[in-house]
This record gives structure tokens, sequence and C-alpha cells, in this order.
């Protein structure tokens, strides 16, 4: 039988460069992959320059892997490397799943309501809004097209990924990362990030538990040419939980449901649970963006 697990290697790079010497900086990261059913981090070394002052590796709310750390040395330029070999199993890279088949709308919706099951209890704190995902009616509105009462809650979740990826524009030059939802639904425009969001907010606004998934896509060049380095990109989808049947993932913006290609770091109610990195500094004159590098290496070929 042909082997489908994928090893895969992630070179993660970030570097920030200041305009005066940063005195002071506290940082939290969320940039090395979580163990999820589909996927196992077999290893995962992290590099900081300059060297921080303290360090503290610990799980978080949502069971993601997180680093806090300081620098208070003064320094102009911060670099953040993280390389990770992870193992997507087989059940990831081939998946089969009907679609047509499980929970309709109305009974995940009765379920949600009535059980008492340890998993669909956690899985109700989904349904709440969140710090980026706010509940504006429009969100209700939008998704209502797709989410029928006898039709299944898979299907239902399936055809918004379809009509996000159709109505939608991709354009990274549209919104930041403080863009609100409704200004993505009025112009039809965003990235990875708002299309989940957008997605979340929808299921969220008729009842249903969605979580924001962060990780990698592995991209592959046109037939003939040589794969950049750096090419590859972070990346995010959304997860719809159905009561007894589990969570389950969706990717907007490619219009598909992720399997072996996509690489899971963390989950949480938003991007603000799980942005890859995010802090304070002390000085270092004018804001600056950092310089982000991803490389997504397939290292075992089936």
């Amino acid at each position: 039988m042909e082997q489908r697990t994928m090893i895969y290697r992630i070179r993660h790079l970030t570097e920030y460069r200041y305009q005066q010497p940063v005195s002071l900086c506290y940082n939290l990261a969320h940039l090395q992959p979580r163990n999820t059913p589909y996927q196992s981090c077999v290893s995962s070394k992290l590099h900081i320059d300059p060297m921080p002052s303290y360090s503290r590796k610990r799980k978080d709310y949502f069971g993601n892997n997180m680093l806090h750390f300081s620098i208070e040395v003064p320094h102009r330029k911060l670099a953040i490397e993280v390389i990770s070999d992870i193992r997507i199993d087989e059940a990831r890279t081939s998946p089969e799943l009907n679609l047509d088949l499980g929970n309709t709308c109305a009974q995940a919706l009765e379920a949600l309501h009535d059980s008492q099951n340890r998993a669909t209890l956690d899985a109700r704190e989904f349904v709440l809004e969140s710090p980026m995902v706010k509940m504006i009616p429009q969100l209700r509105e939008y998704a209502e097209a797709s989410f029928l009462p006898d039709r299944p809650l898979l299907s239902a979740a399936r055809d918004l990924t379809q009509r996000i990826f159709s109505d939608f524009t991709y354009d990274p030059h549209f919104t930041t990362v403080a863009t609100p939802l409704s200004d993505v639904l009025e112009h039809r425009r965003g990235v990875c990030q708002d299309f989940a969001h957008l997605a979340i907010g929808c299921l969220r606004a008729l009842g249903y538990p969605a979580r924001y998934v962060s990780g990698y896509l592995e991209t592959l060049p046109p037939p003939g040419k040589e794969k950049l380095v750096g090419s590859d990109a972070s990346h995010a989808w959304f997860a719809v939980y159905s009561p007894d049947e589990g969570w389950f993932e969706f990717d907007p913006t490619n219009n598909n449901m992720p399997a072996h290609q996509h690489i899971t770091t963390a989950w949480g109610r938003d991007y603000s649970d799980v942005a890859p990195l995010r802090g304070v500094i002390f000085d270092g004159g004018k804001s600056q963006a950092p310089k982000v590098a991803v490389d997504v290496e397939r290292l075992d070929k089936p």
C-alpha cells in the first residue's frame, strides 16, 4: 500500500530592525506547532537573537505552545527563528468525508443546546463573540442562505466556504490586522485572516461553534520552476464543531478542506489568541514592520 505519511520541515524567520536602540522588550510567541489528531511535532528548535534575559514555555488556555521572553539589553535588531519537523498522518493526507451525512443544521443546534457531553459543553464557548469577531447583523444575513434547517451542517459549512471564495477578492493591500469585519463585508476584499474571521462570524451568528486555526500552507512552484526561498506563508482557516462528530476544518481562501499541505500551529477564538508574535518595546524610534520569511520543505515524499 502506498505510504501517505508526510514529513515537513518548517522554517519561520521573523526580523525586526529599529531606528533607535530598544532598551527593553517583552514578547509572547505562538510559533512552535502543536500536536493534533492528524499531526505530531517531531522536533522544534527556537533561536532568539539577542539571547533573552528571561524565557518560559507553557501551554496556553487552548493547549497551544506558547513562549514568554524578554530582552533586557539594548538592541537594534531582533531575530526569532523556529525550525520544526512535522509528521502529517495518513488520515489527514487523504480525507474521505461525505459532507451530505451527519447532523443537520437543526439537529446540531438542538444538540448544542441540550447535550451534556463534555466536548459539546467545551465547544459552546466558541459561539461567543470574541475580540476580533464582533456580532453584526450582516454576518447572519450573509450566512443564512447556506444553513437551511434540513441541510447537513458540514455541507452548509462547505457551501459557505465556496461562497466566500467566490464572492470575495484576495487583496493583501486592503486590510490590516485591525480591519473590522464590517469593512471586509462591505468591500468584499481581504486576506486569509479576514476570510477565516468572516466564516467564524457567520457560524457564530447562527449559533454554531467555530474557531480560528493558524498555521502554514505548503506552496508549490509552477512546473519547471524552482521554489523560491521564503516563498511559503503563514496561513489561517477555520473549524466548525458538530456535536458528537467533532471539529471539521475548512479553508475559504483556497476553497478546500485542509489536508496534508496545511500544517497547524495553534487555534483559538480568533487571531488575537494566536498571533505568531506580539509584545511591548521601550524606545526603538518609529514603529517598524517585521520582515517574515517562511519555508515549508517536504522531507519525506510518498
